[in-house]
Parts: C-alpha cells; structure tokens; sequence
C-alpha cells in the first residue's frame, strides 16, 4: 500500500515536472528571441552596425524573474522527485533514469537561460558603446574649425613619432657599430698578447725571426749596391 501510494505521488510530481518544463520551454524561446531582439517589432535600423537598444527592456527583466521562479519550481519537485524514488524499495532503474533525464533537462534550461541573460548583456553593452561612439562622432564634426586643427595636431605628431623613430634607429646602430668595434679591438689585443706571449716562451723562434729580418735588410742592401754600381757604369759609359 505505502509502495502504491508513493509511484503515485512520483507520478504527480512526474506529471507536474513535465508541465513545468514544457512552460520553461516556451518561455525560454520567447526569452531568446527577446534577447538577440527578433521579438522587438518596435524599432527600426538604419544599418547592420546601428541596431538600437532593446526597447522591451523591462519586458525581458519581467521575463527573466518568471522563469527564474519557474526554474526554481522545477528544482524542488526534482529534489522532491528524488526523495521519493530514493524511499522506494528496491528502486528501479526506470525511476533512476526518468529522475537522471528531468535533472539533465533541468540543467540544460539553466544553461541556456544564462547563455541569452549573457547574449543580452553582450547586446546592450555593444549598443551603449555604438551610442557613446557616435555621439562623439557627431560633436566632432559640429566643429569644423577644431576637426581641421584636430588634423593638423595628428599629422604632426605623427611626423614628430616617425622622427623619434628614425633617430632611435640611428642611435642603436651607432651603438651596434661601437660595440662591434670594441669587440675587434679586443679581439686583435687579445691575439697580440698571445703572439707576444708566444714569442717570449720561444726565442729560438724569435731569434730566428731577428735573422731573417736581418738578411732580408742584408739582401736589400746588397741588391741596392749591385743597381747603384751598375747604374754608375751605365751613365759612365754612355757619356764617354
């Protein structure tokens, strides 16, 4: 008798769980359609990047608490639903899946109805900030006089920007070219300091090097002699 009287009181609640879901769902249509602005026939745009703000404001407001209460209705009797399955002896897999399936429709109502609250968000933050814009469009070109100045101030300072950009340039390539020259100079002490280092661990090779040096003089000497004298006797020869 208690079984009896507990599938019958899953089933009301089953029966008012599904009545609630099935309100939810068309609420929820109508919702998102207010909140991407397809249920507004109240406005006009005049281009694709200019859709006014939604005038049915309050509306989507008031539509929002309804199926947030709804939701919360739909909560309990899920919580009531499984209090009720969890008391039948032995539970069923039937009533474990139908309570699985309302706790999943559930969330999935949740989900979207959070999904168009964010989309309205979205929605009216981008058309505040289309109105901001081309308000401030419309004062700036009021002015025609500050508009002209206005351009003459970017130009310049944008003339003023390429030229800091151009001497920051030549300024890293000095300092490159500096650097790369104290690296050569290093490099050029360092191989000094190793030839002097190496001549001094080595005189036989110095001593060697002292002696071709000095023939080399020697030589030159010697071949500079050989030309002078023969070019004396040359000249000798041609004016006796």
């Amino acid at each position: 008798m208690a079984a009896t009287v507990g599938l019958n009181g899953w089933e009301d609640l089953r029966k008012q769980a599904r009545q609630l879901e099935n309100e939810i769902d068309l609420k929820l249509v109508s919702f998102s359609k207010l909140g991407t602005g397809h249920g507004n026939s109240g406005y006009k745009s005049d281009s694709s990047d200019s859709v006014p703000l939604l005038s049915g404001e309050h509306m989507f407001e008031t539509m929002a608490q309804e199926i947030e209460q709804l939701l919360s209705k739909l909560s309990s009797l899920n919580e009531k639903m499984g209090e009720v399955s969890s008391s039948q002896t032995p539970t069923s897999s039937a009533l474990l899946h139908t309570m699985q399936r309302h706790r999943e429709i559930l969330q999935d109502y949740n989900q979207e109805f959070r999904k168009t609250q964010a989309n309205y968000r979205a929605r009216r933050e981008r058309e505040d900030l289309l109105k901001s814009v081309r308000k401030d469009i419309d004062n700036f070109k009021t002015s025609s006089g500050l508009n002209r100045r206005m351009d003459l101030y970017l130009k310049e300072n944008e003339h003023i920007r390429s030229s800091d950009r151009l001497l920051d340039d030549q300024i890293s390539i000095a300092v490159d070219t500096r650097e790369h020259l104290v690296s050569q100079r290093l490099t050029f002490k360092r191989l000094q300091t190793k030839i002097n280092d190496i001549s001094n661990r080595f005189p036989v090779v110095n001593s060697l090097l002292q002696r071709i040096n000095f023939r080399k003089r020697r030589d030159s000497i010697i071949l500079g002699l050989v030309v002078g004298i023969c070019t004396i006797l040359l000249l000798m020869y041609a004016f006796h």
